[in-house]
């Protein structure tokens, strides 16, 4: 497979705001629905509350990814699946003095309508955390914690 590339522009607005965009979402030029603000947490100094952070997207982007990897996992097994959720939380310690996200807890769930099928939707999990491209990218430990539901 040839490499992809993903572009990524960041404006910077005041403060410690910028606006983040990607000429790929963006249907025309000067289109901005798509872009998201970011910002430094609030945990650093001058950092603003309510807009998204470096530290959230990094743990959305192994979330997300993992996500779409049982959508086409799932798919390809011909799971039949009610819906998908996933919570995930980021932890960013500081380690010898660098600030580093040293591990990222995925909680997904899966809701099926069987029983019968309990054992392939958690296959195509473990199969989904084993082959998402962000996590195998990155350094931080990635822990799966899935739950099957029936509904």
């Amino acid at each position: 497979m040839e490499p992809h590339y993903y572009n990524v522009d960041i404006h910077w607005n005041k403060e410690r705001k910028g606006i983040m965009c990607s000429p790929e979402l963006n249907l025309s030029n000067g289109d901005t629905t798509s872009c998201i603000e970011v910002a430094t947490p609030p945990e650093f100094p001058k950092g603003v509350p309510g807009i998204w952070s470096p530290e959230h997207l990094f743990t959305a982007a192994v979330s997300s990814c993992l996500m779409t990897t049982f959508l086409a996992i799932a798919e390809n097994s011909k799971l039949e699946f009610v819906s998908f959720n996933c919570k995930a939380k980021g932890r960013l310690e500081q380690i010898d003095g660098r600030f580093m996200m040293t591990e990222i807890v995925l909680e997904p769930t899966v809701t099926i309508t069987d029983e019968k099928n309990r054992e392939r939707a958690e296959r195509v999990l473990q199969k989904s955390e084993a082959a998402c491209l962000i996590s195998n990218s990155v350094k931080s430990k990635i822990t799966m914690i899935p739950e099957i539901k029936i509904g």
